[in-house]
């Protein structure tokens, strides 16, 4: 009896549809059908996240009758795996001819032709894609549950998570839907910061916690209303013990994926300010009981509570950072948000390369508002899974608004402006109906 030839299929396969089962019945009748199914890191190196983790992936694919067996492909790259099991044949769709995955194919073609395989690219299925799948599925929104747990997933997939603040529904719009796409790779930001900071400002007051957690919880749901990605919030200290476990439910209740409490105490000031006079640090047995007290709020394991230490905000240095990050991780914190107000990252790059050293080092979070010529290549270099551009967006708005209103009064009409300001037809048009 003739042995059968091997056919390898490389598969993102997070929304199955006809045109990924036309490919493996073609695939299959070429021989015996091994899948490739990239997994969440390799899909989020080029593309969003899945929908599906890699495991609920894996369950459907194997169970096609077409597919003798699946393995994990690791990388964008067949080529690891083609090494391992030798294929006689690869199967994929023309459709990676152009874009991101060119590369792969010209890989794929370079090897088989000195291993005189066969490359066998059938016509992609018209009318059906997983994008425009996708594209259904996030007009009709997101469960809170779904939201809640997709930041964990991104920490796990992802070398960083992109995350920038929102300070109304129309700021988180702007969040969810804006990307870039560079070297045929789309950019895009993973995740919301709801900031305290921002959040106050944008009321005209300042920032000292003189907007309420209520107030606060109410604006973040309007955002939740209109977005469907993760959200952290800003929990600055978590007030009174006593009431933490109240607001870590709510929060999980909405589907906020994670809070942020900072290990400070009294009257809040921002961190950024040169001066922290009535402002103290916590002590560590203090902070370490609110961190207990949220993770035994939370009601799953999805919800992230992130420790922010601000040691280095009060000059204590880094020995005394890393004491405390060893500390609250043993706690119970998810992730370390390490604090700096310096131009220059290097505090937080020295304190980042001793905690790595650490049994109990965590996924590391930067703000860069002070350091904000550090490319997140290098914050990546440095253990940071996590970079939060903090406030950005309002800092923009603001401007902007008061050279339009200034233009109008200087001016005594407001054409002037016009050519500055985002027409009356896109404005109407901007939120769908």
């Amino acid at each position: 009896m003739k042995k059968k030839k091997i056919v390898y299929v490389g598969f993102s396969a997070d929304i199955l549809h006809s045109g990924h089962i036309n490919l493996l019945r073609i695939a299959h009748k070429y021989g015996n059908v091994i899948v490739g199914l990239l997994t969440d890191k390799a899909i989020s190196r080029y593309k969003k996240l899945p929908h599906l983790n890699y495991n609920q992936r894996f369950e459907v694919i194997k169970n096609i009758k077409f597919v003798k067996k699946v393995i994990p492909q690791n990388t964008l790259s067949y080529l690891d795996n083609l090494k391992k099991i030798k294929p006689d044949i690869v199967v994929h769709g023309d459709d990676w001819k152009e874009g991101v995955q060119k590369k792969t194919r010209n890989e794929v073609i370079r090897y088989l032709k000195k291993t005189k395989g066969k490359l066998v690219e059938p016509g992609y299925t018209a009318g059906i894609s997983s994008s425009i799948i996708k594209k259904k599925i996030n007009s009709i929104g997101i469960s809170s549950d779904t939201r809640k747990e997709k930041l964990k997933r991104l920490i796990e997939a992802k070398d960083l998570v992109r995350v920038i603040e929102a300070h109304n529904p129309l700021s988180g719009i702007i969040a969810e839907l804006t990307s870039v796409k560079k070297d045929g790779v789309e950019r895009e930001f993973d995740a919301i910061w709801s900031s305290s900071l921002t959040d106050s400002t944008v009321r005209g007051k300042p920032d000292n916690q003189s907007v309420d957690y209520a107030t606060r919880l109410m604006g973040q749901n309007e955002i939740l209303e209109v977005t469907n990605k993760p959200i952290i919030f800003d929990g600055d200290n978590g007030g009174r013990i006593e009431h933490l476990p109240f607001m870590i439910r709510s929060l999980e209740r909405l589907g906020v994926s994670a809070v942020v409490l900072e290990d400070k105490k009294g009257l809040k000031k921002n961190s950024l300010f040169v001066s922290q006079n009535q402002s103290n640090q916590d002590s560590i047995s203090s902070f370490r009981k609110k961190i207990i007290t949220a993770k035994k709020a939370t009601v799953s394991d999805d919800f992230l509570v992130i420790a922010r230490i601000e040691s280095l905000i009060f000059s204590k240095g880094v020995d005394d950072a890393l004491k405390r990050a060893i500390s609250y991780s043993k706690a119970g914190a998810d992730c370390i948000f390490i604090s700096c107000k310096e131009k220059n990252p290097k505090e937080i790059f020295e304190f980042s390369k001793k905690f790595q050293k650490s049994d109990y080092f965590k996924p590391l979070v930067a703000v860069p508002s002070t350091y904000s010529k550090t490319y997140e290549k290098v914050l990546i270099k440095n253990g940071f899974r996590i970079v939060i551009y903090a406030n950005q967006l309002l800092r923009s708005s603001y401007p902007a608004m008061k050279k339009c209103a200034e233009q109008i009064l200087k001016n005594q009409r407001s054409f002037e402006a016009e050519k500055n300001l985002i027409s009356i037809k896109e404005i109407l048009t901007l939120i769908k109906h």
